[in-house]
């Protein structure tokens, strides 16, 4: 007798389910994941590992160095403490055509004076004797991190922790894990340390900068590390901040900010793409070793080549900050309280439906490899799935 949706959707997110929740850099769009995160929370849903790069990697460890009940008022804290609300903010519904001049002013000022908890302007004084490393000095962001986040929770505690920066010596990528060492602000900081503005953060003699120079999205990493078995249904809610796909600009200011979401999309749907094609690859070596005679099949060469080909069936819930028209190419620097929580509510929205897309799909076969793209604009969804290959005969 057939199984109902509801029976296949249960089983596909059992509580035996493992999930993984990936954030993108993106500076003051990070809200925009804050708000994503509440919507995942609100559902109560187990997170067991979190990685970020840059403004990702903050938000990360927000929620990985607080207990449950206590992560979404620190997300608000955080997200309240950097934002400028001075000189007051108009209301949006007056200010119409003229709001992205309002976000391309508040960015200006920003940059001007700095951003409360989060950093300040190098005096001009202290660049003598030589020329400065760095233009903005990142100790209120430390306090902040301090203040806002338990290491130790952090460290000892049941959710993994990864975040993504870049050796400035070797040019290679590392990453920080608290499966690995212990985590302490330096390494959240090294991960959103953005040159020139942002200086390198030295962490056991080497010095790093932002991950998101290499790879702004940290996905490739959690798969080539997953430690489940194939029997476990995984879920990986990807939250972007730059969306790949846009129109061709027409000015030299669509053209900085479509270039710098090309750039910072660090080509996920390519990654997502290889992945997919990963899981079918695995699924034709098991059909073709069917195939084989039953000696062959159980011999040391056939299961050295299988090893690591038993997949478990992945969901990925693509969830992106779509482009706004009222945005400019200064949307990852504009902090005012209007904009935040503008992103704010838009990720809360955009991830209640993707969760809704989600649950009415039906439960994996094993070794299947789905993709859920939730597009508010388009007023569609974009469902892509890989299924495992047919089961041959032996």
């Amino acid at each position: 007798m057939p199984r109902k949706a509801g029976e296949k959707a249960a089983r596909a997110h059992s509580p035996a389910a493992f999930s993984a929740l990936i954030l993108q850099g993106g500076g003051a769009l990070g809200a925009y994941q804050a708000g994503a995160y509440e919507a995942l929370a609100a559902r109560a849903a187990r997170v067991d590992w979190v990685a970020g790069i840059s403004i990702g990697a903050i938000n990360a460890a927000l929620i990985a160095g607080n207990p449950a009940p206590r992560r979404m008022e620190r997300l608000r804290a955080f997200w309240e403490r950097v934002t400028l609300t001075l000189p007051l903010p108009p209301n949006p519904e007056v200010i119409g055509p003229m709001r992205h001049w309002w976000n391309d002013t508040m960015a200006l000022w920003g940059a001007c004076w700095g951003i409360p908890g989060f950093f300040s302007p190098r005096p001009v004084w202290s660049w003598w004797p030589q020329p400065p490393a760095n233009l903005y000095d990142t100790a209120p962001l430390r306090e902040t991190l301090l203040q806002l986040i338990d290491f130790d929770y952090l460290n000892d505690g049941p959710m993994r922790f990864s975040v993504g920066a870049v050796d400035v010596e070797s040019g290679n990528f590392a990453y920080f894990d608290n499966r690995h060492e212990r985590i302490g602000p330096e390494h959240v900081m090294a991960s959103g340390a953005l040159p020139p503005g942002f200086g390198a953060m030295q962490i056991d003699g080497r010095w790093y900068w932002d991950g998101g120079l290499v790879s702004n999205t940290p996905l490739a990493y959690v798969i080539d590390q997953l430690e489940v078995d194939a029997a476990t249904p995984v879920t990986l809610f990807q939250i972007d901040l730059f969306s790949a796909r846009g129109q061709l600009p027409h000015t030299l200011a669509e053209v900085a900010d479509r270039e710098k979401d090309i750039r910072f999309s660090s080509r996920t749907r390519m990654v997502s793409d290889q992945l997919r094609e990963r899981h079918q690859q695995h699924q034709r070596l098991h059909q073709l070793a069917r195939l084989l005679p039953e000696g062959q099949r159980n011999s040391p060469a056939v299961k050295a080549l299988l090893a690591g080909c038993d997949d478990p069936p992945i969901t990925l819930v693509h969830v992106i900050h779509r482009h706004k028209t009222d945005e400019t190419q200064t949307k990852d620097y504009e902090f005012s309280r209007l904009s935040m929580d503008e992103h704010w509510r838009s990720g809360l929205c955009d991830m209640k439906a993707s969760l809704g897309l989600m649950d009415a799909q039906p439960a994996l076969d094993p070794g299947e490899f789905r993709t859920i793209d939730y597009q508010a604009r388009a007023k569609r969804q974009v469902l892509s799935t890989a299924r495992p290959m047919a089961k041959a005969e032996s």
